[in-house]
């Protein structure tokens, strides 16, 4: 689907029924979620029926910037306000896929003080929202691949934050720059079934590693939930390193399911754009991973 035509469907997606309230309905095997933060919504009610209007299934919602505080900049952990949230999701069709830890792009997970702070903020925002899966990103402070001295440290934390979200019955993805099989091993020194990959396309593609081989040397159930998409530049749909419906076959023999989150693959012609960029990422995946 080029742009014109997109944009002129996007209003029909605005309105097409749900098909995804957890209530009424059980989920397909994939679902197409969108970052409140990349679309201009951090932490805010109005994502919900943005997404809505975009066509996606649920939100990916951003426990709020960390900077220099000890924890989250996060609005969410008043009861109250977690209930308006999980009922404007409600109102507007869609579903709250996951938290974010997105604070960690930037930070170091190995280093900061206050991190059993930040895990205790996630898991007990989780358990408001009713939601399982966090994303937690290494970064680039925590990138193993160039600083293997943080891995004791890493590991150690992650141990820690994987017993707490065992207990609870809770799950954190992380993502981070290493290939496939490297994140095996360190998923079996972490030890915890709480502790899995949050897989990011866009790290095997900039790698020049074959995508589908990561996704089946992680397997199924390694991996919780998928950024699915590129870095910025180009829509999904004109993006030619990156062959959806190849990575759907994957996911398709591996018996994998899921939430597919949209968070960049940004046209670089207009990139804050947020109906037309999501609007039309969302479109595409479903034009593939909604078929059987």
């Amino acid at each position: 689907m080029r742009r014109r035509q997109f944009l002129g469907t996007l209003g029909l997606a605005a309105v097409a029924p749900s098909l995804h309230s957890r209530e009424a309905f059980t989920p397909p095997r994939y679902r197409i979620a969108v970052c409140d933060w990349m679309i201009l919504k951090r932490q805010k009610i109005g994502a919900f029926p943005l997404a809505r209007e975009i066509g996606a299934d649920g939100v990916e919602v951003d426990l709020g910037p960390l900077g220099e505080r000890e924890t989250f900049d996060n609005q969410l952990r008043d009861p109250v306000v977690a209930r308006q949230f999980s009922d404007a999701a409600r109102a507007a069709g869609v579903a709250i896929s996951s938290v974010a830890m997105s604070g960690f792009y930037a930070q170091s997970f190995a280093e900061r003080p206050t991190v059993d702070r930040m895990v205790s903020d996630c898991l007990e925002t989780m358990d408001k929202l009713a939601v399982r899966v966090a994303f937690l990103p290494l970064g680039v402070q925590g990138d193993l691949t160039r600083r293997p001295e943080l891995r004791p440290a890493i590991l150690a934390r992650l141990r820690a934050a994987g017993r707490r979200a065992e207990a609870a019955g809770l799950v954190i993805g992380i993502e981070t720059s290493l290939p496939a099989a490297e994140e095996v091993r360190l998923l079996e020194e972490i030890g915890s079934s709480a502790v899995r990959i949050y897989f990011n396309f866009a790290n095997p593609l900039q790698a020049g590693r074959d995508l589908a081989l990561e996704l089946r040397t992680l397997g199924r159930d390694r991996i919780c939930q998928i950024h699915c998409t590129d870095t910025d530049g180009l829509w999904l749909q004109d993006n030619p390193r990156l062959d959806l419906r190849a990575v759907k076959a994957t996911l398709d023999g591996m018996g994998w399911s899921g939430w597919l989150v949209v968070e960049r693959s940004r046209s670089a012609r207009d990139p804050r754009n947020v109906r037309a960029n999501f609007g039309a990422n969302v479109s595409y995946l479903k034009s593939i991973f909604a078929r059987a």
